[in-house]
């Protein structure tokens, strides 16, 4: 019997026609298997191996392995770890196999040390968002490498479950590397200035947004909805809403004071005497968020200063209030590891031993803390708990729904759980923390519309 569900069969199908595709499938609906599978079926059609597969370093090094020695009708394909030392990389690249896992940071480094004798038939673009900052003049050095050889590799597959986290922008360099810019523009510039329109924030000239215009969104869903499989999971499976709390926070007498005078005059002086400055509106929030979170670097060596313990003390309730369930925290600053982990002792950090997460796992950690950009993509930390709670949260949503779908009502169905998924919010009252919250969620309204329009049916 097959362990692929309806819509992973369609996704399959949807590879094995388009050559050069992208699938936009919610974190935790088996991305990697179903991309696997269709790898594994075309190899008896046409020449798709070696492949390669670009993720998130974590992701590289345990996820797509483990998923190809978990299933039995995938236990024959060959997978090499191209991570670590320059050395240790040579090292696999040299072995033989069919998959060959890197992280996005290698990419100059391969494309560089390979350059004519690029050998892949298919590349697997895993958190394709990665791609999103390519320019064919300017843009990210990760993605301009991949540029030089993408189109080498007669197959390309990109994967994301947050196809567009900051706006319909985010899609030209993700679709760039399916066609080149045949459907969306030959350069951002033209893609900018066919659909969008900037907008002036601020005095400063320099700071501009983005807006598309009213037609934009269908005119661009229309033009990529060939190359494009994207899922509502709801549609196939019985997925229950994770149950969301809102821990609102009050700060000290003193810490609100601080608070306000970063907020008002972008400087404060702590208790210690040691001054702190924000240089523009930038540096003020993350300040503000600094102080809303109960600390303040006051230098560029990031020594900081404890300023309250509001926060500390409304996760020792959450953790309290679990009754001996694991309870995973999301941080946002070093310092809030540094001070979480004097806190509560018996928590870990996450790190990049394997053995962590299998002991979260097995419930064995009874709270595991973690950074969502090092902790988001790709893990399965399902098994180890049903509760999250986020410490401190910053601008970026693609992060923050990661990690959320780490132990989120997906992984939970489809690891056997009938359980509720509980997310808890410390915010911080009357801070820039309520702020972000809602900042943030406007752009997850935006990118579920996308992800909506853009189903195959």
């Amino acid at each position: 019997m097959s362990p692929l569900h309806t819509y992973q069969r369609d996704a399959t199908r949807f590879i094995l026609n388009t050559p050069r595709c992208l699938l936009q499938m919610p974190m935790g609906s088996g991305k990697s298997l179903t991309t696997l599978t269709a790898l594994d079926s075309l190899s008896l059609l046409e020449d798709v191996f070696p492949a390669l597969v670009i993720a998130p370093l974590r992701v590289a090094q345990s996820t797509w392995p483990n998923e190809v020695a978990q299933w039995p009708f995938l236990e024959h394909l060959r997978v090499s770890v191209v991570t670590g030392s320059p050395a240790q990389r040579q090292l696999a690249l040299d072995k033989t196999a069919d998959i060959y896992t890197t992280n996005y940071e290698n990419l100059p480094w391969l494309e560089a040390h390979l350059q004519s004798r690029w050998p892949f038939r298919s590349i697997v673009a895993d958190e394709s968002t990665k791609l999103k900052g390519f320019r064919t003049r300017q843009g990210t050095k990760r993605a301009k490498s991949l540029a030089k050889v993408a189109f080498r590799s007669p197959r390309f597959i990109g994967l994301t479950g947050t196809p567009a986290p900051n706006g319909l922008q985010d899609l030209w360099g993700q679709v760039w590397f399916c066609d080149q810019g045949q459907r969306l523009g030959k350069s951002f510039t033209a893609f900018q200035s066919r659909w969008f329109r900037s907008i002036q924030m601020g005095a400063n000239a320099m700071a501009t947004k983005l807006e598309p215009y009213p037609h934009s969104q269908k005119e661009i869903e229309d033009r990529i909805r060939d190359i494009t499989y994207s899922l509502d999971i709801r549609d196939h499976l019985d997925i229950r809403q994770p149950i969301v709390n809102i821990i609102k926070v009050k700060l000290p007498t003193n810490a609100a004071k601080l608070y306000r005078q970063m907020e008002q005059e972008m400087w404060v002086q702590l208790a210690s005497l040691k001054e702190v400055e924000a240089v523009n509106a930038a540096a003020k929030t993350q300040k503000c968020l600094q102080i809303a979170s109960g600390f303040a670097y006051h230098d560029a060596k990031r020594n900081y200063e404890e300023i309250h313990d509001a926060k500390l003390e409304a996760l020792d309730s959450v953790i309290e209030e679990a009754c001996g369930a694991p309870v995973l925290v999301a941080y946002a600053f070093k310092a809030d590891l540094e001070r979480l982990l004097k806190r509560f002792p018996k928590g870990k950090a996450m790190d990049a031993d394997p053995k962590t997460i299998e002991q979260w796992n097995a419930g064995k950690i009874p709270v595991l803390f973690v950074h969502p950009k090092s902790a988001g993509h790709g893990l399965n930390l399902q098994h180890g708990g049903n509760i999250l709670c986020f410490y401190g949260i910053d601008w970026n949503l693609e992060d923050r729904l990661q990690v959320i779908e780490r132990i989120g009502p997906v992984r939970q169905k489809q690891a056997g759980y009938d359980r509720p998924v509980f997310i808890h919010y410390l915010i911080a009252e009357g801070t820039v923390d309520e702020l972000v919250l809602t900042r943030v969620d406007a752009k997850k309204s935006v990118m579920e519309t996308l992800m909506q329009n853009l189903k195959n049916r």
